[in-house]
């Protein structure tokens, strides 16, 4: 091979490497969002469940400091 062939071939394997990692880096973003958005439902319900149960807390908090 020519010099100038080496370097396109070169070129054309540097190209589909970045863009296969470029697809991965992608899909491991959507995985990501996805789970941010499961951790912020789980974060909201879990916050949902503890504004149900001010009284008790308080109630256990103020026992507790007698």
């Amino acid at each position: 091979m020519t010099s100038v062939t080496e370097n396109r071939v070169d070129l054309a394997a540097t190209v589909v490497s970045l863009a296969a990692e470029a697809t991965e880096l992608r899909t491991r973003v959507h995985e990501l969002r996805r789970e941010l958005v499961d951790l912020d439902e789980r974060m909201a319900a879990i916050s949902q469940a503890l504004r149900r149960f001010p009284s008790s807390t308080t109630t256990s908090h103020t026992a507790a400091s007698r």
